[in-house]
């Protein structure tokens, strides 16, 4: 049986005082509870407070983003070997904000797959369709696609290390949640994604998550769905007790 894993991600949101209280509200809440897989992804800049805060706990440290190189003259770029050596367990590739709102393909999310696993990471990979590829009905075609690009060359032994998060662009930070029934549909062509390329028992294994204007209203009917293992959250992982309230959705 696969685990639920809720993880927050905190964009570039927070000042040094806030993540750290933050982050120590979450340890507090959380303690003694086991039961789900937790992390927090910290804007870069406090990734060592974060991580500071949550040394001992079984809550992991994630980060939002890395280049795929592993050193060299990349001005204002962080390596995936910069990210393991502060801590991370944690790293989100592929978000549709970077997608949408920087540029990143297919191609350069799946360079930076490779080199965050080839350095022990485990990535969360994110991927999703728009309003107007939704209401074209292309939402698996445009799952199909990401996938094929963002995955490719990765195989299966790496699937141990990938957390797959469907994340539909119409609705991060819009308020508007998919329904469980179109979560779960776009959660189960994932899977078969996966199960078809390497193997129903990867598949079965595989760890696929949702975000996208999860609250702690709505997240036990889209969290209770079969193939929705747990939640990417942004919004609300920024107030420790909605986020604990998701994750006791899940539990």
């Amino acid at each position: 049986m696969r685990k639920k894993f809720v993880a927050g991600n905190w964009k570039m949101f927070t000042d040094h005082a806030t993540a750290k209280k933050l982050a120590q509200e979450v340890v507090a809440l959380m303690a003694g509870n086991h039961q789900i897989d937790v992390a927090l992804c910290p804007p870069f800049t406090y990734l060592q407070t974060v991580g500071e805060v949550l040394k001992g706990t079984h809550i992991a440290l994630g980060a939002q983003n890395c280049y795929h190189e592993k050193e060299g003259a990349f001005t204002g770029e962080i390596s995936p070997a910069m990210l393991l050596d502060i801590g991370c367990k944690y790293v989100i590739l592929g978000h549709s904000e970077r997608r949408h709102k920087m540029g990143e393909c297919d191609i350069a999310v799946n360079k930076k797959v490779h080199a965050a696993l080839n350095v022990g990471l485990h990535v969360i990979l994110c991927m999703g369709e728009t309003l107007d590829e939704r209401q074209a009905n292309k939402t698996n075609e445009i799952l199909k696609n990401q996938l094929d690009g963002s995955l490719a060359g990765v195989s299966a032994t790496c699937f141990k290390s990938l957390v797959l998060a469907y994340e539909p662009v119409w609705a991060i930070g819009t308020g508007h949640n998919a329904t469980p029934q179109q979560a779960q549909d776009a959660h189960a062509f994932i899977r078969s994604w996966v199960a078809n390329h390497h193997g129903a028992e990867v598949a079965a294994h595989m760890v696929i998550q949702y975000g996208g204007s999860v609250k702690p209203d709505n997240a036990a009917s889209l969290l209770s769905q079969p193939d929705v293992d747990g939640g990417l959250i942004g919004g609300a992982s920024l107030k420790a007790d909605q986020f604990l309230g998701i994750i006791r959705a899940g539990m």
